[in-house]
């Protein structure tokens, strides 16, 4: 099955170069040095990124290699100046960010609609003659050329912006609860990496208030290192606001669950472990009252945790106030 959700392009762009400026000299019937009137070179067209809260993915830049922007015109005689060169501008998703391929240099980040980021300057337009007169030298015979155009292979990357990232193992129910708690209908089924791109989904809340949520792809041991899925979409979770880690009551030592879900995040971007925690154990439908005391004994005391099933929706209530109850408590 092809995916429609692209987080990832390569593209060759560039600038255009500045116009260069004009050294012509004013000629008239009665006075053949009437003196410089050289106009100025025109801008070259920049190369920019636009906020665009309708686009979800890449997709429409997929098949997108080279974007290339309009050279400024030259300057004229008459103190004409040369044309501005177009820009060029590329509608991303919000939560787009530009790197330089080669160096790795952030270019830009667009985390608004409609905010605009240079990723590639124009040059500037080179200045005619006409600025270079004086009282000794009347006349002078040369201009400015344009600036060059800047060119360089770029990688826009996406990073889903939301209030709440799931992370768990492959089968911890992060798409379950992800369909009942938002509209939002990822694959389900079970085996491993049923999700292969990032889910978002928005989750009403009382007196019509809602957050954001996303079901990451399963992340394995090693993960950080590349195994399973790598690190292709643990960037996703760089966004998050809270990190809802999601693990089976079915797992012999949940505990160590969490806790190796914590170390490929610290490997992977060790600042992830300053944003607000929650576990939330799944599947729990089979569970009594005594079995979640007892096994709540054994969680780890440095998080908050809810027993959860999605299918019989025990605790889901519980967790919603929980995660709406975090996101609205500033960090200390």
């Amino acid at each position: 099955m092809t995916s429609n959700f692209v987080d990832y392009v390569k593209i060759l762009i560039r600038s255009g170069k500045g116009g260069s400026g004009s050294a012509h000299l004013l000629r008239v019937k009665y006075n053949a040095k009437a003196g410089p009137d050289g106009g100025d070179g025109g801008r070259g067209g920049h190369i920019i990124l636009r906020g665009n809260s309708q686009r979800w993915t890449l997709l429409h830049l997929k098949y997108t290699k080279h974007v290339f922007a309009e050279n400024g015109q030259n300057g004229g005689d008459n103190l004409r100046s040369g044309r501005q060169g177009e820009d060029q501008i590329l509608d991303v998703p919000l939560g787009s960010i530009c790197r330089d391929a080669e160096s790795g240099e952030v270019l830009g980040e667009v985390t608004e609609d409609g905010q605009e980021v240079i990723v590639a300057r124009g040059g500037r337009g080179g200045l005619g003659n006409d600025h270079f007169k004086s009282p000794t030298n009347r006349t002078p015979r040369y201009a400015q050329p344009g600036e060059p155009a800047v060119e360089r292979w770029v990688i826009i990357e996406l990073k889903v912006l939301a209030d709440v990232g799931l992370v768990g193992f492959p089968n911890a129910g992060k798409s379950t609860l992800l369909s009942v708690v938002s509209a939002a209908r990822p694959e389900i089924a079970d085996y491993p990496f049923t999700t292969l791109v990032p889910n978002l989904g928005i989750v009403s809340y009382r007196d019509n208030r809602s957050f954001c949520m996303a079901d990451i792809p399963g992340i394995i041991e090693g993960a950080s290192e590349g195994k399973g899925l790598g690190t292709r979409f643990l960037r996703h979770i760089e966004r998050n606001a809270l990190l809802l880690f999601m693990v089976s009551c079915e797992q012999l030592d949940i505990a160590r669950e969490y806790h190796i879900l914590l170390e490929e995040l610290r490997r992977y971007n060790p600042e992830l472990l300053d944003k607000q925690r929650m576990l939330a154990v799944t599947k729990c439908d089979m569970l009594d009252q005594t079995m979640m005391e007892q096994l709540r004994r054994h969680l780890p005391e440095d998080v908050e945790a809810v027993f959860i099933s999605a299918v019989s929706g025990l605790g889901i209530d519980k967790l919603k106030d929980a995660v709406f109850a975090k996101l609205n408590t500033p960090l200390p």
